[in-house]
């Protein structure tokens, strides 16, 4: 069973406009259930890759690597970077028109002993303050690539907590060659899980 009050959020949710989107993914809660636990953490910055935009993987057109962008929002869209990583995204808007939100850091709530396991650390502020950490430490691989979120092993959740306005931040991208004037990554303010530039 899932933590009672975690319940995926529909997949209508996600098939609006990215940028809209916004403030209502930043605060709500990562799920993901494996060997029996259930590890969760808060959303606490997130990267938007939108359209045309040059810095999205979809900038040249549809590939293998980058095919579930197109579809609806909703999905989880998993990818493995610098021959080590992998990172998250959630797959947003409209069937056929790739965006999607790189989930670049989480503040844990729950299934903290599992995570320090898979990040191989017991400083809880290094366990998910970064796209590779996160998924180290939420056991997100390839694996999970397509998998959309309305199911029970990953998912995103709201526990009623409402992020206002005022404490989202925004900056450019980080790690990225173009697009780098646009300020599409979005963070709260003052909090100590978001990642470092």
């Amino acid at each position: 069973m899932v933590k009672p009050g975690y319940s995926p959020l529909p997949l209508e949710f996600y098939q609006r406009d990215t940028l809209e989107l916004v403030p209502k993914i930043l605060g709500k809660i990562l799920v993901r259930k494996i060997r029996g636990q259930v590890l969760a953490g808060r959303i606490v910055e997130i990267e938007a890759y939108v359209g045309s935009d040059p810095a999205s993987h979809a900038a040249r057109g549809m590939t293998e690597r980058n095919k579930v962008m197109y579809e609806d929002g909703g999905v989880a869209y998993v990818y493995f970077t610098y021959g080590m990583h992998f990172c998250f995204n959630i797959v947003t808007g409209k069937r056929g028109f790739p965006e999607a939100f790189l989930v670049r850091a989480l503040e844990p709530v729950c299934g903290i002993e599992e995570m320090k396991k898979g990040r191989g650390t017991d400083v809880i502020r290094n366990l998910t303050n970064g796209p590779a950490k996160l998924c180290q430490a939420m056991d997100i691989d390839r694996k999970l690539n397509g998998v959309r979120l309305n199911g029970d092993r990953l998912f995103i959740a709201d526990d009623g907590f409402t992020v206002p306005k005022e404490e989202i931040e925004s900056s450019t991208r980080i790690g990225i060659r173009v697009g780098t004037e646009l300020e599409w990554r979005f963070f709260l303010k003052g909090n100590e899980f978001v990642s470092k530039r």
